[in-house]
This record gives structure tokens, C-alpha cells and sequence, in this order.
């Protein structure tokens, strides 16, 4: 995301950012136990999840195989559903690591959950 840790990644790729929305409400959002924190989003049974913030970013298809082959385990990449019914790719996370995470749904975002912790 914008102005976290990892954006890095994506400008050195020369990505560009086209837009901040919405997953459809059908996801859940952990804190992964990883250095440099990083979230990992689940997506689950229509109804038990909620709406997730993401940003959608535009790689040249030779950036993308370079950004894809640099993710680390347990987050991959897979279609995310949006709330305006788009499908676009996106970090997903195994869900066998789950177990010890904290789900961080509750925050609707990464960025707000990291702004919660600083504040605390």
C-alpha cells in the first residue's frame, strides 16, 4: 500500500497506482507473524467475512512475473473479488498459517489496523 514498508517493491518496478477501493464482503484479514509485518487476506463463505481496503496498482506483465516470483510463503497471489464485482489479482494468504494469526477483519484494512497499533 502507499506509504507502507513494502511499497518499495512496486515503485522500484515502475508500478503505478490506479486506484484505493474495496474487496466484496467476503473476506477476513490477519496479522501475519512476519518480518516486516505484513497482512494476509482470506477470502471465506459469503456473509462471514466483510469489505477489506486494498489499492490496485498496474505492472508491466514482465514486472508482474518479477514482483510474483519475489513473494515470499504463505502469500501468493490469486483473484480478489471487489465490491463492484470486478475480479483483479491480488495477495492472498494460505490459510494453514492462520492458526497463531490475529484477525485484524474488524480494522477494514491493513492501513488502519497499523494506525491502531501506533496509536496504542
Amino acid at each position: 500500500m502507499s506509504g507502507m514498508a513494502l511499497n518499495g517493491e512496486l515503485r522500484a518496478l515502475n508500478a503505478r497506482l490506479i486506484e484505493a477501493t474495496k474487496t466484496a464482503p467476503d473476506y477476513k484479514l490477519y496479522a501475519l507473524d512476519t518480518t516486516p509485518r505484513k497482512p494476509g487476506m482470506l477470502r471465506v463463505e459469503a456473509g462471514r467475512g466483510a469489505s477489506i481496503e486494498l489499492e490496485i496498482w498496474s505492472l508491466s506483465a514482465s514486472a508482474f512475473g518479477r514482483f510474483v516470483n519475489a513473494i515470499p510463503p504463505p502469500l501468493s497471489i490469486g483473484t480478489i473479488k471487489l465490491a463492484d464485482g470486478r475480479g483483479v489479482k491480488g495477495f492472498i494468504v494460505e490459510p494453514e498459517v492462520l492458526g497463531g494469526a490475529r484477525d485484524i477483519t474488524a480494522y477494514g484494512g491493513w492501513r488502519a489496523f497499523m494506525a491502531g497499533r501506533a496509536a496504542s
